[in-house]
């Protein structure tokens, strides 16, 4: 019997509670098929909240702190062996479409990155480009979150191929000179957007795939809805804001929380003691007055309707990922095919105080939606409470397909708990941030009740008790009721680093 293929759709930054099937604000008519044939999983968590760190660790199977590259603006290296050659070896095709982030935007002697200036607008490299790139045989990448000056690579040319002549019209140029007033709407047409480009191009590689009869290993990677917050008409306008649930911060909920959360309030915080960098809003910084097109603060429109935007992104994103569905149904090959669709981690758009993305371990970052499908084998239908991290993606694949799992991997083989012949496969999940070389450090363990986070070299921390307090507003750390809790969390989290420890070479010999 033919082995089974494996294609992982992953969306970008896209909340947990953003599939219709769950949520009635919002529409994914695709996602609720794949929720319906499928198993969602409930409790999936990335291992770190940004994305270079959660990507490497889809391919690798590992944890950022064990694979390397550990933050954005960090590369993962070539050396490091990636889910990709094992299925080459066991004579799949392999294939990553969209998004790969594993290579920083910047290149140094040191550390030269192909996902760089100059090389990254570099038309006629990448028209020629035909090398492995971290186990995927063949690629077609691109670099951009909406109008981002970053367009290039095989994006650029299948634009030039689809006679858009003026694709530069719709993104900012690398000078960043552009008059920023564009929010909201995307002026580019729907036929050039990426995610036509990413539903079109997935879909001819499993038509060639089909005809030539060959198992496969692909990833559709999106880029959508991670901000800006940009999408073409009519996705732009398909919410009204005022009829959609917005997320506000609870009155006093960060005054049992470390000292960054409350200053994340502030209009000027001062992070100095952090050494706080400022890039982007990667780290903690003010969200305060979180900068939206030409606009230095949202106003209380903005906060509406950029989750109605938002909403937009995921909608307009549905349709495309239903275009790939709809082709392994035409093709015959859905029955034989392991689909998985998740993101490489959350979102705020207004929990908490926040917006987007920082060092905040609450479920709206770290927790993923996450759906399994291979008919009838995954049950159909099913939600689970398992406990699912993405690094466990790469050993689980592979196990699907009888491929034997690299020693070095950390991940734990999900394969009965997707079948449903097991309750679980792990108790817990580990996330990791590390936004600065010595400073901004945490790490937090969740298990099926309970999250720690911990600081490196800091006395205060967060714990929060989901099952009573699933919205995360008190915070249980300094609290003399829950101490010997806090220190059972924190002997737990300790087992977990250990249990987590690479072991690439297994012991063959007693001496």
């Amino acid at each position: 019997m033919k082995k089974p293929n494996v294609l992982l759709i992953t969306s970008d930054q896209q909340h947990w509670d953003t599939i219709g099937a769950f949520n009635s604000e919002i529409h994914t008519p695709n996602l609720d098929r794949l929720v319906r044939q499928g198993t969602t999983f409930n409790r999936a968590y990335c291992p770190n909240p940004t994305c270079t760190p959660t990507r490497a660790s889809i391919i690798t199977g590992m944890y950022p702190s064990q694979h390397g590259a550990w933050t954005l603006g960090t590369k993962l290296m070539e050396d490091r062996h990636t889910v990709g050659e094992d299925f080459l070896a066991a004579g799949y095709q392999t294939a990553l479409v969209g998004k790969a982030h594993f290579q920083p935007l910047s290149s140094t002697e040191e550390f030269p990155s192909l996902e760089a200036y100059p090389v990254l607008q570099d038309l006629e490299f990448w028209k020629n480009y035909k090398e492995n790139f971290y186990g995927f045989n063949h690629v077609e990448l691109a670099r951009n979150h909406v109008n981002e000056a970053h367009v290039g690579q095989h994006y650029a040319l299948w634009l030039e191929e689809k006679g858009c002549d003026n694709w530069r019209d719709y993104f900012l140029p690398p000078t960043g000179t552009m008059d920023r007033t564009q929010m909201y709407t995307w002026p580019i047409p729907e036929e050039f957007h990426y995610n036509t480009w990413i539903a079109e191009r997935t879909n001819a590689l499993l038509e060639q795939y089909q005809s030539n009869d060959e198992s496969f290993f692909l990833w559709s990677s999106f880029f959508d809805p991670h901000p800006e917050y940009l999408v073409p008409e009519p996705w732009d306008s398909m919410y009204d804001p005022d009829q959609l649930t917005i997320p506000t911060m609870v009155p006093g909920e960060h005054d049992k929380n470390p000292p960054h959360f409350a200053k994340t309030q502030e209009d000027k915080p001062d992070f100095s003691d952090l050494a706080e960098t400022g890039k982007g809003i990667h780290g903690y910084r003010s969200h305060n007055y979180y900068e939206y097109g030409h606009q230095p603060k949202l106003t209380d429109y903005d906060k509406k309707k950029l989750v109605g935007v938002y909403y937009g992104m995921v909608t307009m994103m549905d349709k495309y990922i239903g275009h790939i569905l709809d082709k392994l149904d035409e093709l015959g090959i859905a029955d034989n095919t392991i689909v998985v669709f998740t993101t490489d981690h959350g979102h705020f758009f207004g929990q908490h105080g926040l917006q987007a993305k920082g060092g905040f371990h609450y479920e709206d970052l770290i927790k993923l939606p996450f759906i399994a499908r291979y008919p009838g084998h995954i049950p159909a239908g099913q939600s689970s409470e398992a406990i699912q991290s993405l690094v466990d993606l790469a050993p689980t694949f592979l196990s699907f397909c009888d491929i034997g799992i690299p020693y070095a991997m950390t991940g734990v083989d999900q394969k009965k708990v997707w079948l449903g012949e097991s309750g679980k496969a792990r108790d817990h999940a580990i996330c990791e941030f590390r936004h600065e070389p010595t400073t901004i450090h945490q790490k937090t363990y969740v298990d099926s009740r309970y999250k720690i986070t911990v600081y490196y070299n800091q006395t205060y921390g967060e714990i929060f008790d989901l099952q009573e307090d699933p919205q995360e507003l008190n915070n249980l750390w300094d609290d003399p009721a829950t101490a010997s809790l806090k220190s059972e969390l924190l002997l737990k989290y300790v087992w977990a680093e250990l249990g987590k420890e690479s072991m690439p070479m297994p012991r063959v010999s007693g001496a």
